[in-house]
């Protein structure tokens, strides 16, 4: 295991923004995993996992305790027969969607689209063009902090929208103790040709929902993806209008913002980095777009990003 000091975090998440990680680790094994939280156990630090950091916010001070970013060991995919295909967590979503088409294999390939790693996806059930993560899983593998493995089957995982078990367990009490890192999940996939389709037709379909995409997302600016959650309900004037966009944009903050963070002018969903933002600046541009989204609507709106660090 290889302890790095002082690593800029705005250099391994998505928005390129946020201060110094006081230690960084590149795990390769499980006993990378192992050794890194040990480390932080025995200085009492504190310790966060993560894969691409794509849904990740890190405080401008930065993070005084120790990173561990899953490496390659933990992006591999095998194909272990019958229509399941087992994959590591840090697995970008995109290549997992690729290698299910390449089998011949559907219910996955329409995420290929959003950013970051499997580990990420199964810990928020993330979900694109009709299709949840949560949908397909049929057991998901972990490690807690104290280094004990878990298996859970996807019934366990307490799956929802944008929610599982492991949300639950980081932010319970005592949830240094009790947070999980996933390492794997195993995904339950629907032959192509049992449903009248081809490979070709899982490929079209991707595209189809990645060019949706490009066309409706700003893919060229630094971002986290979608920063709110779909709501429960809309508004009484609007009450089956559940996207957050929607209000955002009817708040009149398109294009609003604080220092070098703005509400996306493609999509209202998205806080870009314009240039230039601090972790400070997207912070507090969420807050200010669930305030006035509030008073004009009565709807609070709940982020998806993950904060780090002290802000």
């Amino acid at each position: 295991m290889n302890i790095l000091e002082n690593v800029p975090m705005s250099r391994h998440t998505s928005f390129k923004v946020g201060g110094y990680a006081r230690y960084f680790v590149k795990a390769e094994s499980v006993n990378d995993i192992k050794d890194a939280i040990a480390f932080a156990n025995e200085h009492a630090l504190s310790s966060f996992v993560f894969g691409k950091g794509t849904n990740l916010l890190v405080s401008d001070s930065g993070f005084n305790g120790v990173i561990i970013q899953l490496g390659k060991f933990f992006s591999e995919i095998t194909n272990i027969g019958n229509g399941k295909i087992r994959a590591k967590g840090a697995t970008p979503l995109a290549r997992l969607a690729r290698y299910s088409i390449n089998e011949g294999l559907a219910g996955i390939h329409k995420l290929a689209g959003i950013p970051g790693s499997l580990g990420g996806a199964i810990y928020m059930n993330a979900g694109a063009y009709g299709q949840d993560i949560s949908q397909t899983c049929i057991e998901v593998e972990s490690i807690d902090a104290a280094g004990n493995l878990h298996k859970r089957a996807a019934k366990d995982c307490n799956f929802g929208y944008r929610h599982s078990v492991f949300q639950e367990l980081a932010a319970s009490r005592g949830s240094a103790e009790r947070a999980e890192t996933i390492l794997a999940a195993t995904f339950q996939l629907t032959p192509a040709k049992s449903i009248g389709k081809t490979a070709k037709d899982l490929e079209a379909e991707m595209q189809e929902c990645m060019t949706k995409r490009r066309n409706s997302q700003p893919l060229s600016m630094p971002n986290a993806g979608s920063t709110f959650k779909r709501l429960d309900a809309g508004a009484a004037a609007t009450p089956t209008q559940i996207a957050p966009g929607y209000y955002i944009e009817q708040a009149g903050l398109k294009g609003f913002r604080i220092g070098g963070a703005e509400v996306s002018r493609v999509h209202a969903n998205f806080i870009v980095n314009a240039g230039g933002a601090t972790a400070a600046n997207i912070k507090a541009l969420s807050e200010h777009v669930q305030k006035v989204v509030a008073e004009k609507f009565n709807i609070q709106l709940k982020r998806e990003i993950i904060l780090l660090g002290d802000f």
